[in-house]
């Protein structure tokens, strides 16, 4: 009778133990993807703003963005 209810309290300990660090790193990814959305969020706002104060410094970074090699204008 012990050793079964000792059985089972070891058992919920490995299990809350588990759980709390997959919830653990489950909440590090969600807040580095949250924050990861913020920073595109704050940097697609700064290029239209950017885009409308002047348009070929914008074309430079969308162009320096996607990889391509700078205009020698």
């Amino acid at each position: 009778m012990i050793r079964k209810i000792l059985g089972f309290a070891v058992l919920a300990v490995v299990v809350w133990l588990v759980l709390k660090l997959a919830f653990g790193i489950l909440g590090t990814l969600i807040g580095l993807a949250i924050t990861v959305v913020w920073l595109a969020a704050v940097g697609y706002v700064f290029y239209i703003v950017l885009r409308l104060v002047s348009p070929t410094t914008a074309a430079k970074v969308r162009d320096a963005i996607r990889g391509r090699p700078a205009s020698a204008a």
